[in-house]
C-alpha cells in the first residue's frame, strides 16, 4: 500500500446490512474485500430510517457518529440510553452487545467504525478546520473522512484533493491538512494490539 491512498465517494457501492434492515456504504476494509464475518477493521456509512435493532459482531467494538439528521437514541443492552447527535462526541459500544435504536426526528445518516478485539483497537475524533492543521500519527493504519467542504491532504509523498463525502486511507506517520473552506473531518486511527 502506498503512504497514503483516496477513496472516491463515487466509487462506493451500498451493500445489505448484516441484519438486512437496510443498507450499509463500505468506505474502507482491513484486509481489503473482507466480509461483514472476516473484517480486521471496517469503515462505513449507513442511513437509518426506522427504529431497530443493530446487526451484532461477536468480537468487535464500534463507534458511530450521527452525520447528518437530528439524531438517536442507542440503548446498548442493559447501559443507560445514549443520545447521539450531530454535535455529540462519537460514541463508542461493543457490537457484540444487544443495541437497540431510536430516532429522534426522522433519517440520520451516520458513520460507523469497528475493529476486532484483541487485535486491533480504534479511536475517532472529529476536526472542525478554517486554516491548516498538522496531523501525526503513530497507528497502523489511519483514515481521514471528509464530512464537510473540500480540502487538500498531503500525506507520504502524496497529494489528494478530498470532496465531501471522500476518505484517504494512509499509513504515512504525518499529514497536513489545507481546507478551502470551513470543512469538518473524522480522523480514524487503527493501532494494531
Amino acid at each position: 500500500m502506498p503512504a497514503s491512498q483516496l477513496l472516491r465517494a463515487a466509487d462506493r457501492t451500498p451493500r445489505p446490512w448484516k441484519n438486512g434492515g437496510g443498507l450499509t456504504t463500505e468506505i474502507a476494509v482491513c484486509p481489503p474485500g473482507a466480509s461483514l464475518e472476516a473484517f480486521d477493521w471496517r469503515v462505513s456509512s449507513a442511513e437509518v430510517g426506522t427504529d431497530g435493532p443493530f446487526s451484532q459482531f461477536p468480537g468487535i467494538d464500534r463507534t458511530l457518529a450521527v452525520l447528518e439528521g437530528v439524531g438517536m437514541t442507542l440503548v446498548v443492552d442493559t447501559d443507560p440510553p445514549a443520545h447521539v447527535t450531530p454535535a455529540s462526541a462519537p460514541f463508542a459500544f461493543a457490537a457484540d452487545r444487544p443495541t437497540h435504536a431510536r430516532l429522534t426526528e426522522g433519517r440520520i445518516t451516520d458513520l460507523n467504525i469497528m475493529s476486532r478485539r484483541g487485535v486491533w483497537r480504534h479511536t475517532v475524533k472529529c476536526i472542525k478546520l478554517t486554516s491548516r492543521y498538522v496531523f501525526a500519527s503513530k497507528a497502523a493504519h489511519w483514515l481521514a473522512y471528509c464530512h464537510r467542504g473540500d480540502v487538500s491532504l498531503f500525506a507520504g509523498t502524496e497529494a489528494h484533493t478530498v470532496s465531501s463525502g471522500d476518505a484517504v486511507l494512509a499509513t504515512a506517520e504525518q499529514a497536513n491538512i489545507l481546507p478551502t473552506s470551513s470543512s469538518v473531518l473524522y480522523i480514524i486511527e487503527f493501532h494494531s494490539v
